[in-house]
């Protein structure tokens, strides 16, 4: 796993790289899974692999939401983004129900052919924008809810909001139980 770098230009490559692989994984992923691989439950948790690739492609579009949010609060004053960390934080429970339930829900309609596309178009948006960001906008960040992912810390900048994305994506890969090795 590539780690990010505090150079923008080097962070800015490396998350590119990033994506490039995650997006030729998550292909390969897909195209190999039979329909009795998508209904096998998943290690470790309550998703099936189905739902889990949706889960995995979820992790993305969480990246492009907080990317304005991110812009913001790095530009406000800090006691403004620890308060924002903290009420966001205080949503925990919604939001781990939410991310579950909707995971879930969504799996059942966007998956193969579908799902490769808005896979693809949200890489594609999140590449965009990356090679568009200043190196000091790259370089601000915000207070994060730690408690809403394992890969979130207090503060982060924009950048590791950026690798963040793959961070969850290979920490999901593992839990696939796929039935072809990839």
């Amino acid at each position: 796993m590539t780690t990010v770098s505090s150079d923008a230009s080097s962070t800015r490559q490396d998350v590119h790289d990033e994506l490039d692989r995650v997006r030729a994984d998550f292909h390969a992923l897909v195209a190999a899974a039979t329909p009795a691989d998508l209904r096998r439950p998943s290690s470790g948790t309550r998703w099936t692999n189905g739902q889990l690739l949706f889960h995995m492609f979820f992790g993305y579009l969480i990246v492009r939401r907080l990317i304005p949010l991110v812009r913001l609060m790095g530009r406000l004053p800090e006691p403004v983004g620890r308060t924002v960390a903290r009420v966001l934080e205080a949503g925990t429970r919604a939001f781990h129900l939410i991310n579950f339930q909707s995971d879930r829900g969504a799996a059942r309609v966007i998956h193969g052919r579908r799902l490769l596309r808005w896979f693809d178009r949200t890489l594609d948006v999140l590449q965009a924008q990356l090679e568009a960001e200043s190196a000091a906008a790259l370089a601000r960040g915000m207070h994060m809810p730690v408690s809403w992912d394992p890969y979130f810390r207090d503060w982060m900048s924009l950048a590791e909001i950026y690798h963040y994305g793959t961070q969850h994506y290979d920490h999901h890969r593992q839990q696939l139980t796929l039935s072809r090795p990839l």
